[in-house]
C-alpha cells in the first residue's frame, strides 16, 4: 500500500517562514549595508564640492527609496546660500519660482542638530507651504550634514517610492551616510580653498609685478577688476575711487562684465551708501540683495547678491571694489569674502607702492627741471642777452638802411625768445599742481591734432606762466575757445598759415591783476562782411563769463585776427630775474 506524505504540521510552517523572514531581512540588510558603503567610496572618490554634493543626494535618495531629494548648503546668516535637488524633470525645476531657502520646517534639522521624519511634512507646525510650481511631497526625512563641530547643510527626502512612510532604519542609513560624507566635503572644501587661494595669490602677484614694472594704474585696476569678476565667480566687477574735486562721493572708474559701459563714471554718495560705509570703515560687507541697496550702479540692472571690499586698511583706504551677482544666483560665501579681502589689500599696497614710486620719480624730474631752468638762465639767457646787445651797439655802426633794419629784426626777435625762454624757466620752476597733463601741452597737443583739418601745422607761441597761473575752469574754457577757433578757420578761411599765441602777462605794478589772452591769426579769406557769426558769439559770450572780450577783425592784407583776453585771479609773481 502506498504511503504518501503527512502534512507539516502548522508550527513547522510558522517556523519556516519565519527563518525566512529573517534570512530576507537579514539579505536586505547586508544589500543596504553595501549599498552604503559603495555610496560612501563613490563620495568620497572626488575632490570637487560640487560633485560630492550632488553623489551625496542621490546616493540618500537611492538608499530610501526616495522619489525626491535636496541638499541646502547653509550660509552665514542660517539660511541657503545653495540647494541641490534631486528627482525633478527638468519641467519640473522651471515651474518652482524660489527653492527652499532653509525656513519653517526645513530648518528644524539646522536649530536641533538632530534628524526629522514626518508621516507628512504638511501636518508640522513650521510648515509654510510650498513655492508656486513645487510637486506634491509627502513622507518627509531631514538629516543635518556635519563637518566637525559645524553645521554645513541639510539632507531632505521625500516621497518614499513605496508610499509608506520613512522609518528607522532610512533615518539610521541617511544619518550614516551624512557622517561619512562629512569627511569627504571637509576635504573638498580645503581642496577647492586652496586651489582659490593659489589662484586669488596668483592674480595678486601678476598685479603687484605690473606694477612695479611701469605699467599704468589704470590697466592694472582694469586687470584687477576682471580677475576678481572671474574667480569670485561674479557677474560684474566695479572699482569705485574718490575724487578730490567732488568730496562725498564716490566714481565708478574701472568696471568689468556686461554693463561696464552702462556704470562707468557713475557716482555714488559716500555718507548713503554700502560702498560708503565700507570705504570709510575698511571692512568688507556682504549685500543679500543689491536691488534694495542705495546702489545706483547695479540695484536696477537685475543684480542681486552683492560683495563689496575695501581697497586698503581702516584708516588708509584708497577706494572700494564692489561684485555683483545676478539675482537668480547664490550669495558669495564667506571663503570668497575673506579671499577678495586679502586680494584687495595686497592690490592696494601694490598700488601705493606703485605711487611712492612715481611720487620718487616725479621728484627727480622736479629737481631735473630746476637745474635745466638754471641752466637756461645763467647760461642761455645770458648769451643771447649778449648776442643782442651787441648786435644794438652795432646799430650805430650800420649805415645801410637795409641792413640795420635786419639787424633790428634779429634783435626783436632775441628778445622774444628771451621771452619765451624766460616763461619756460618759470613754468620749469613752477610745475602745475594737477598730476595730470600740463595746459601748455594740452594747448600743443590740440593744435598739432588741427593740423589736418587745416592743411598745415599751426604755429604756437606760450608766454608767461600759464600752467602756475591759469585757473582750471579758465584753461577749461581757453581750450574750448581754441578748438572752436581753429574748426572756423579750418571750415571757412582757406587759410595756409595759421598761429596761435597764449599769454599770461601782468600790468606795471607787480601786484597788479593778470591778463590771459588768446589770438588766433590766419591769412585766409578773412570774416566776412555780412553772414551767421553765431560761433564767434559763442567766444564772446565765454569771454564775458570770465569777466574778459572778445575781438574779432580782419586784417591787411588778407586773413583773419581772434583776440580772447580774460582775467587771471590770483596769479603769481614771476622773480626778479625771470622778468
Amino acid at each position: 500500500m502506498t504511503e504518501f506524505p503527512q502534512s507539516p504540521s502548522p508550527s513547522l510552517l510558522s517556523d519556516l517562514l519565519t527563518e525566512t523572514h529573517s534570512l530576507d531581512a537579514r539579505l536586505s540588510a547586508q544589500g543596504r549595508v553595501r549599498s552604503l558603503l559603495q555610496a560612501v567610496l563613490s563620495i568620497g572618490g572626488d575632490l570637487d564640492l560640487a560633485t560630492v554634493l550632488r553623489r551625496l543626494t542621490e546616493a540618500a535618495a537611492q538608499l530610501t527609496g526616495a522619489r525626491y531629494a535636496g541638499l541646502g548648503v547653509v550660509d552665514e546668516d542660517g539660511g541657503f546660500s545653495e540647494f541641490i535637488p534631486v528627482g525633478m524633470s527638468e519641467e519640473q525645476s522651471a515651474r518652482i519660482k524660489r527653492f527652499p531657502q532653509g525656513r519653517g520646517v526645513l530648518g528644524v534639522p539646522l536649530l536641533k542638530r538632530t534628524p526629522l521624519r514626518l508621516a507628512d511634512l504638511r501636518d508640522h507646525p513650521d510648515f509654510e507651504g510650498f513655492p508656486e510650481g513645487h510637486p506634491h511631497m509627502g513622507s518627509f526625512l531631514g538629516v543635518p550634514i556635519q563637518v566637525r563641530d559645524e553645521v554645513f547643510g541639510n539632507l531632505y527626502l521625500t516621497e518614499k517610492a513605496s508610499g509608506g512612510e520613512f522609518d528607522e532604519e532610512d533615518e539610521a542609513m541617511v544619518t550614516a551616510l551624512a557622517t561619512a560624507a562629512g569627511v569627504a566635503i571637509e576635504n573638498a572644501r580645503l581642496y577647492e580653498e586652496a586651489r582659490l587661494r593659489e589662484r586669488w595669490l596668483a592674480a595678486s602677484t601678476e598685479i603687484t609685478t605690473r606694477l612695479l614694472s611701469g605699467a599704468g594704474t589704470a590697466e592694472v585696476l582694469a586687470q584687477m577688476a576682471a580677475q576678481a569678476r572671474e574667480i569670485g565667480d561674479a557677474d560684474a566687477a566695479v572699482v569705485l575711487l574718490p575724487d578730490p574735486r567732488a568730496r562725498g562721493h564716490l566714481f565708478a572708474e574701472v568696471a568689468d562684465g556686461p554693463v561696464a559701459r552702462e556704470v562707468l563714471g557713475t557716482a555714488v554718495e559716500i555718507h548713503d551708501s554700502v560702498c560708503g560705509w565700507v570705504y570709510e570703515s575698511g571692512q568688507a560687507k556682504g549685500v543679500p540683495d543689491l536691488g534694495g541697496a542705495n546702489d545706483p550702479m547695479l540695484s536696477h540692472r537685475g543684480y542681486g547678491p552683492g560683495l563689496v571690499v575695501p581697497l586698503g586698511t581702516p584708516g588708509n583706504t584708497r577706494g572700494v571694489l564692489l561684485l555683483g551677482k545676478l539675482a537668480d544666483r547664490a550669495p558669495f560665501t564667506s571663503t570668497t569674502r575673506r579671499m577678495l579681502h586679502g586680494f584687495s589689500v595686497q592690490a592696494a599696497v601694490a598700488l601705493e607702492l606703485a605711487e611712492a614710486r612715481r611720487d620718487t620719480e616725479r621728484l627727480a624730474v622736479l629737481e631735473e627741471r630746476d637745474r635745466i631752468a638754471k641752466d637756461l638762465h645763467d647760461v642761455v639767457i645770458q648769451r643771447l642777452f649778449a648776442s643782442a646787445m651787441t648786435l644794438m651797439s652795432t646799430m650805430r655802426l650800420i649805415t645801410s638802411p637795409e641792413a640795420g633794419e635786419r639787424v633790428q629784426r634779429t634783435i626783436d626777435e632775441l628778445d622774444g625768445t628771451i621771452r619765451e625762454i624766460r616763461s619756460t624757466i618759470f613754468d620749469l620752476q613752477n610745475p602745475p599742481s594737477r598730476m595730470d597733463t600740463s595746459l601748455r601741452e594740452r594747448i600743443l597737443r590740440l593744435a598739432e591734432n588741427t593740423a589736418h583739418s587745416l592743411g598745415c601745422h599751426p604755429g604756437v607761441s606760450l608766454d608767461g606762466p600759464i600752467d602756475a597761473s591759469v585757473p582750471d575752469e579758465t584753461g577749461e574754457q581757453l581750450l574750448a575757445v581754441l578748438g572752436e577757433g581753429l574748426t572756423n578757420v579750418a571750415r571757412h578761411a582757406r587759410a595756409t598759415e595759421v598761429h596761435v599765441s597764449v599769454s599770461v602777462e601782468r600790468t606795471a605794478a607787480p601786484e597788479g591783476p593778470a591778463t590771459l589772452t588768446l589770438t588766433v591769426t590766419d591769412n585766409g579769406v578773412g570774416l566776412p562782411e555780412e553772414g551767421r557769426r553765431s560761433g564767434l558769439r559763442n567766444l564772446e559770450q565765454r569771454a564775458l563769463a570770465l569777466g574778459g572780450g572778445f575781438s574779432a577783425r580782419r586784417q591787411e592784407g588778407g586773413g583773419t585776427v581772434l583776440v580772447w583776453r580774460v582775467p587771471v585771479p590770483d596769479a603769481p609773481v614771476p622773480p626778479e630775474e625771470y622778468r
